[in-house]
Protein backbone atom coordinates (compact mmCIF):
# COMPACT_ATOMS: atom_id res chain seq x y z
CA UNK A 1 0.00 0.00 0.00
CA UNK A 2 1.28 3.70 -0.80
CA UNK A 3 1.15 5.82 1.49
CA UNK A 4 2.59 9.46 -0.32
CA UNK A 5 5.46 10.99 -1.60
CA UNK A 6 8.67 12.39 0.11
CA UNK A 7 8.77 14.83 2.49
CA UNK A 8 7.05 17.94 0.55
CA UNK A 9 5.88 16.08 -2.38
CA UNK A 10 2.71 13.65 -2.67
CA UNK A 11 0.42 12.71 -5.00
CA UNK A 12 -1.71 15.84 -4.05
CA UNK A 13 1.18 18.21 -5.01
CA UNK A 14 1.73 16.15 -8.69
CA UNK A 15 -1.93 16.37 -9.03
CA UNK A 16 -2.06 20.48 -8.40
CA UNK A 17 0.84 20.85 -10.64
CA UNK A 18 -1.22 20.27 -13.63
CA UNK A 19 -4.28 22.15 -12.33
CA UNK A 20 -3.38 24.99 -14.91
CA UNK A 21 -3.39 23.06 -17.62
CA UNK A 22 -6.68 21.21 -17.24
CA UNK A 23 -8.67 23.62 -16.14
CA UNK A 24 -10.11 24.45 -19.18
CA UNK A 25 -10.68 21.03 -20.09
CA UNK A 26 -12.13 21.14 -16.68
CA UNK A 27 -14.69 23.73 -17.76
CA UNK A 28 -15.36 22.26 -20.87
CA UNK A 29 -16.39 18.23 -19.40
CA UNK A 30 -17.83 19.65 -16.43
CA UNK A 31 -17.34 17.57 -13.12
CA UNK A 32 -18.69 14.17 -14.31
CA UNK A 33 -16.59 11.32 -13.04
CA UNK A 34 -17.14 8.82 -15.72
CA UNK A 35 -17.17 5.11 -15.51
CA UNK A 36 -14.30 5.03 -17.74
CA UNK A 37 -12.34 7.22 -16.10
CA UNK A 38 -13.01 5.38 -13.02
CA UNK A 39 -11.63 2.31 -14.38
CA UNK A 40 -8.66 4.07 -16.22
CA UNK A 41 -7.68 5.34 -12.09
CA UNK A 42 -7.92 1.66 -10.94
CA UNK A 43 -5.66 0.79 -14.15
CA UNK A 44 -2.90 3.02 -13.15
CA UNK A 45 -3.08 2.27 -9.17
CA UNK A 46 -2.73 -1.14 -10.20
CA UNK A 47 0.49 -0.41 -12.96
CA UNK A 48 1.97 1.41 -9.76
CA UNK A 49 1.60 -1.55 -7.38
CA UNK A 50 2.70 -3.87 -10.22
CA UNK A 51 5.80 -1.46 -10.57
CA UNK A 52 6.78 -1.35 -7.18
CA UNK A 53 6.55 -5.06 -6.82
CA UNK A 54 8.87 -6.03 -9.32
CA UNK A 55 11.32 -2.81 -8.68
CA UNK A 56 11.29 -2.53 -5.57
CA UNK A 57 10.93 -5.96 -4.23
CA UNK A 58 14.53 -7.03 -5.08
CA UNK A 59 15.75 -4.25 -2.46
CA UNK A 60 13.37 -5.47 0.39
CA UNK A 61 14.47 -8.76 -0.04
CA UNK A 62 18.29 -8.16 -0.25
CA UNK A 63 17.74 -6.35 2.78
CA UNK A 64 16.06 -8.79 4.99
CA UNK A 65 19.00 -11.76 3.99
CA UNK A 66 21.22 -9.19 5.06
CA UNK A 67 19.62 -8.98 8.23
CA UNK A 68 18.82 -12.69 8.44
CA UNK A 69 22.21 -14.17 7.17
CA UNK A 70 24.67 -11.89 9.10
CA UNK A 71 25.32 -9.99 12.30
CA UNK A 72 26.66 -6.37 12.30
CA UNK A 73 28.31 -6.99 15.52
CA UNK A 74 29.82 -10.83 14.80
CA UNK A 75 31.68 -11.62 11.40
CA UNK A 76 31.92 -14.99 11.92
CA UNK A 77 34.39 -17.23 10.03
CA UNK A 78 36.56 -15.21 7.48
CA UNK A 79 34.07 -16.05 4.29
CA UNK A 80 31.42 -14.74 5.62
CA UNK A 81 32.85 -11.46 7.08
CA UNK A 82 32.12 -8.38 5.29
CA UNK A 83 35.06 -6.82 5.76
CA UNK A 84 36.95 -5.05 2.90
CA UNK A 85 40.37 -3.30 2.36
CA UNK A 86 41.43 -0.38 0.16
CA UNK A 87 43.72 -2.39 -2.31
CA UNK A 88 42.39 -5.97 -1.95
CA UNK A 89 40.70 -7.26 -4.72
CA UNK A 90 40.00 -4.37 -6.66
CA UNK A 91 38.27 -2.61 -3.39
CA UNK A 92 38.72 0.91 -3.01
CA UNK A 93 37.14 1.82 0.61
CA UNK A 94 38.37 0.01 3.69
CA UNK A 95 35.81 -0.94 6.00
CA UNK A 96 35.52 -3.57 8.85
CA UNK A 97 32.87 -6.12 9.03
CA UNK A 98 30.28 -3.62 11.29
CA UNK A 99 30.86 -0.68 9.35
CA UNK A 100 30.40 -2.50 5.64
CA UNK A 101 27.21 -4.06 6.87
CA UNK A 102 25.80 -0.49 7.88
CA UNK A 103 27.33 0.36 4.52
CA UNK A 104 25.17 -2.07 2.50
CA UNK A 105 22.19 -1.44 4.56
CA UNK A 106 22.24 2.14 3.98
CA UNK A 107 23.09 2.21 0.33
CA UNK A 108 20.76 -0.72 -0.27
CA UNK A 109 17.30 1.46 1.75
CA UNK A 110 18.43 4.24 -0.32
CA UNK A 111 17.51 2.27 -3.71
CA UNK A 112 14.72 0.85 -2.47
CA UNK A 113 13.55 4.45 -0.95
CA UNK A 114 14.54 6.08 -4.77
CA UNK A 115 12.30 3.05 -6.28
CA UNK A 116 9.57 3.73 -3.92
CA UNK A 117 9.19 6.75 -5.63
CA UNK A 118 10.67 6.39 -9.11
CA UNK A 119 6.97 8.08 -10.51
CA UNK A 120 7.12 11.33 -8.54
CA UNK A 121 11.40 10.86 -9.65
CA UNK A 122 10.15 10.96 -13.47
CA UNK A 123 7.76 13.64 -12.94
CA UNK A 124 10.29 15.98 -11.57
CA UNK A 125 13.39 14.66 -14.11
CA UNK A 126 10.45 15.96 -16.78
CA UNK A 127 10.03 19.00 -15.26
CA UNK A 128 13.79 19.53 -14.75
CA UNK A 129 14.67 18.65 -18.72
CA UNK A 130 12.45 20.98 -20.27
CA UNK A 131 12.99 24.00 -17.38
CA UNK A 132 13.55 26.45 -20.03
CA UNK A 133 15.39 28.87 -17.10
CA UNK A 134 18.00 25.78 -17.01
CA UNK A 135 19.30 25.09 -20.22
CA UNK A 136 21.48 22.09 -21.37
CA UNK A 137 25.09 22.70 -22.51
CA UNK A 138 26.72 20.18 -24.41
CA UNK A 139 29.61 19.50 -22.77
CA UNK A 140 32.72 16.21 -23.65
CA UNK A 141 32.45 14.57 -20.24
CA UNK A 142 34.54 11.95 -20.86
CA UNK A 143 31.77 9.63 -22.47
CA UNK A 144 31.39 11.19 -25.44
CA UNK A 145 29.15 14.05 -26.09
CA UNK A 146 26.68 14.71 -23.04
CA UNK A 147 23.84 17.21 -22.44
CA UNK A 148 24.80 18.59 -19.30
CA UNK A 149 21.99 20.53 -17.35
CA UNK A 150 21.33 21.41 -13.61
CA UNK A 151 18.50 19.89 -12.75
CA UNK A 152 17.26 21.88 -9.11
CA UNK A 153 14.17 19.71 -9.06
CA UNK A 154 15.42 16.28 -9.01
CA UNK A 155 18.43 17.37 -6.51
CA UNK A 156 15.77 18.58 -3.77
CA UNK A 157 13.91 15.34 -4.01
CA UNK A 158 16.78 13.18 -4.07
CA UNK A 159 18.41 15.11 -1.00
CA UNK A 160 14.50 14.72 0.82
CA UNK A 161 14.79 10.84 0.25
CA UNK A 162 18.39 10.95 1.67
CA UNK A 163 17.45 12.72 4.80
CA UNK A 164 14.75 10.29 5.08
CA UNK A 165 16.80 7.26 5.05
CA UNK A 166 19.72 8.76 6.98
CA UNK A 167 17.02 9.21 9.72
CA UNK A 168 15.53 5.22 9.49
CA UNK A 169 19.18 4.10 9.48
CA UNK A 170 20.89 6.59 11.76
CA UNK A 171 23.87 8.16 10.71
CA UNK A 172 25.73 8.19 7.33
CA UNK A 173 28.77 6.18 6.27
CA UNK A 174 31.13 8.00 3.08
CA UNK A 175 30.02 10.71 0.86
CA UNK A 176 26.37 12.00 0.89
CA UNK A 177 27.25 13.58 -2.54
CA UNK A 178 24.69 13.21 -4.99
CA UNK A 179 25.78 13.71 -8.94
CA UNK A 180 23.53 15.87 -10.73
CA UNK A 181 24.15 18.08 -13.37
CA UNK A 182 27.78 16.96 -14.02
CA UNK A 183 30.25 14.78 -15.77
CA UNK A 184 29.23 12.27 -13.69
CA UNK A 185 25.33 12.25 -13.95
CA UNK A 186 25.08 14.94 -16.72
CA UNK A 187 21.21 15.39 -16.09
CA UNK A 188 18.06 14.10 -15.05
CA UNK A 189 17.32 11.57 -17.53
CA UNK A 190 20.45 10.17 -16.39
CA UNK A 191 19.76 9.97 -13.52
CA UNK A 192 16.94 8.32 -13.32
CA UNK A 193 18.04 5.67 -15.88
CA UNK A 194 20.79 4.86 -13.74
CA UNK A 195 18.14 3.92 -10.60
CA UNK A 196 15.76 2.33 -13.17
CA UNK A 197 18.48 -0.14 -13.73
CA UNK A 198 18.65 -1.45 -10.39
CA UNK A 199 16.21 -3.87 -10.26
CA UNK A 200 17.97 -5.66 -13.57
CA UNK A 201 21.04 -6.63 -11.31
CA UNK A 202 18.86 -7.26 -7.97
CA UNK A 203 16.26 -9.29 -9.42
CA UNK A 204 18.64 -11.62 -11.54
CA UNK A 205 20.59 -12.26 -8.17
CA UNK A 206 17.40 -12.88 -5.89
CA UNK A 207 15.84 -15.30 -8.50
CA UNK A 208 19.03 -17.16 -8.24
CA UNK A 209 19.09 -17.54 -4.54
CA UNK A 210 15.12 -18.60 -4.48
CA UNK A 211 16.02 -21.44 -7.22
CA UNK A 212 19.28 -22.66 -5.47
CA UNK A 213 17.17 -25.31 -3.04
CA UNK A 214 14.76 -26.35 -6.43
CA UNK A 215 18.66 -27.19 -7.94
CA UNK A 216 19.71 -29.11 -4.85
CA UNK A 217 16.56 -31.21 -4.99
CA UNK A 218 16.67 -31.82 -9.07
CA UNK A 219 19.27 -34.38 -8.70
CA UNK A 220 21.25 -36.19 -6.33
CA UNK A 221 24.45 -35.13 -9.01
CA UNK A 222 23.42 -31.59 -8.70
CA UNK A 223 23.04 -32.30 -4.70
CA UNK A 224 26.39 -33.36 -4.58
CA UNK A 225 27.85 -30.26 -6.80
CA UNK A 226 25.83 -27.69 -4.39
CA UNK A 227 27.15 -29.67 -1.11
CA UNK A 228 30.59 -28.99 -2.59
CA UNK A 229 30.00 -25.44 -1.48
CA UNK A 230 28.40 -26.84 1.71
CA UNK A 231 25.24 -27.38 1.41
CA UNK A 232 22.48 -24.93 0.15
CA UNK A 233 22.62 -22.42 2.93
CA UNK A 234 26.11 -21.84 3.31
CA UNK A 235 26.13 -21.64 -0.69
CA UNK A 236 23.54 -18.52 -0.04
CA UNK A 237 25.77 -16.78 2.14
CA UNK A 238 28.97 -17.23 0.37
CA UNK A 239 26.97 -15.57 -2.53
CA UNK A 240 25.52 -12.77 -0.16
CA UNK A 241 28.92 -11.87 1.52
CA UNK A 242 30.66 -11.45 -1.97
CA UNK A 243 27.43 -9.16 -3.49
CA UNK A 244 27.91 -6.89 0.12
CA UNK A 245 31.54 -7.00 0.28
CA UNK A 246 32.33 -6.44 -3.22
CA UNK A 247 29.39 -4.56 -4.78
CA UNK A 248 29.84 -2.04 -2.39
CA UNK A 249 33.43 -1.67 -2.14
CA UNK A 250 33.76 1.75 -4.22
CA UNK A 251 35.38 0.10 -7.61
CA UNK A 252 34.31 0.37 -11.02
CA UNK A 253 35.85 4.36 -11.73
CA UNK A 254 39.42 5.73 -12.89
CA UNK A 255 39.03 7.88 -9.69
CA UNK A 256 37.63 8.17 -6.11
CA UNK A 257 35.58 10.94 -6.83
CA UNK A 258 33.83 9.15 -9.52
CA UNK A 259 33.03 5.48 -7.50
CA UNK A 260 34.27 5.69 -4.10
CA UNK A 261 31.64 5.94 -1.41
CA UNK A 262 29.21 8.68 -2.87
CA UNK A 263 25.57 8.19 -3.99
CA UNK A 264 26.41 7.34 -7.90
CA UNK A 265 29.38 5.62 -7.06
CA UNK A 266 27.64 2.84 -5.33
CA UNK A 267 25.69 1.95 -8.22
CA UNK A 268 29.03 2.04 -9.83
CA UNK A 269 30.69 -0.54 -7.85
CA UNK A 270 27.56 -2.71 -7.77
CA UNK A 271 27.84 -2.78 -11.67
CA UNK A 272 31.41 -3.82 -11.76
CA UNK A 273 30.67 -6.75 -9.41
CA UNK A 274 27.63 -7.59 -12.39
CA UNK A 275 30.52 -7.40 -15.19
CA UNK A 276 32.78 -9.60 -13.17
CA UNK A 277 29.95 -12.39 -12.55
CA UNK A 278 31.71 -14.65 -14.76
CA UNK A 279 34.84 -15.15 -12.75
CA UNK A 280 32.98 -16.28 -9.41
CA UNK A 281 33.54 -19.68 -8.49
CA UNK A 282 29.80 -19.79 -8.07
CA UNK A 283 29.05 -18.87 -11.12
CA UNK A 284 28.29 -22.03 -12.61
CA UNK A 285 25.58 -22.03 -9.93
CA UNK A 286 24.06 -18.83 -11.61
CA UNK A 287 24.17 -20.52 -15.47
CA UNK A 288 22.75 -23.70 -13.63
CA UNK A 289 19.36 -21.87 -12.59
CA UNK A 290 18.84 -20.75 -15.80
CA UNK A 291 20.81 -16.84 -15.87
CA UNK A 292 21.53 -15.32 -19.04
CA UNK A 293 22.86 -11.87 -17.95
CA UNK A 294 21.87 -8.95 -15.67
CA UNK A 295 20.92 -7.08 -18.98
CA UNK A 296 17.84 -9.47 -20.84
CA UNK A 297 15.08 -8.40 -21.09
CA UNK A 298 14.03 -10.44 -17.90
CA UNK A 299 17.28 -10.81 -16.03
CA UNK A 300 16.97 -14.43 -17.14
Amino acid sequence: KYHGGFGGYSLSMLRSSYADSDSDDEQKNGEELTEDLVEQCIYSLGDHSTYLRFNREPCDRLISLLREHFDPNDPGPPEFSLAIEEGVAGARLSHPHQRQYTFVLQSMTLWREVLDNMFQLWHLAEEDLLDEEHAYTLTDTGQGLQRVQKSPRSVVAMQKILAKVQRKVGGWIGSSTVHLGDHNVPNALMFIDKYIQVPRFLGPLVLTLDKIPQLAQSSPGMKGYIDSFGGVKTLHRLILADFFRHAFDGSGADNFFDAGSCIDGRLTSAWNWCSSIERKPYFPIFLLTGFTGFDGKEGF
